[in-house]
């Protein structure tokens, strides 16, 4: 199942759904990068408010997609993780380590804004 993309000027937002296969990933991945080029993104968000789980493999391909969408030109803020997911995450050992994460779509839009609109430089 594609996971829906929307572009709210130059950012991306993909919603991920609660079912949400290795193979749906790896599809948002490619996506996600793709349309990132495609419009000159200076941001996108992910949220995964409806994700009642992050496994390492999921973990995993977010840090690194955030990564490769930086080296791309746009920042990713991933929002909504939900508090028992934080903490099993923290337990199991799993990081987001150099992902900038939010509260919600709110937080992240403003953020991004600021960063776009600031003159700041990225990294």
């Amino acid at each position: 199942m594609p996971i829906p993309i929307l572009k709210q000027g130059q950012i991306l937002i993909a919603t991920m759904p609660s079912a949400l296969t290795d193979e749906d990933l790896i599809d948002l991945r490619g996506n996600l990068i793709g349309k990132a080029g495609a419009i000159h993104a200076s941001g996108v968000i992910i949220d995964v408010t409806a994700l009642d789980i992050i496994d390492s493999f999921a973990c995993r391909l977010i840090r690194n997609l955030t990564l490769a969408l930086r080296l791309r030109g746009a920042e990713t803020v991933i929002v909504g993780i939900q508090p028992d997911v934080a903490f099993a995450m923290v337990q199991l050992g799993l990081s987001l380590d150099g992902v900038t994460t939010m509260l919600d779509l709110d937080d992240a839009l403003g953020f991004l804004y600021r960063q776009n609109y600031s003159g700041e430089q990225r990294d």
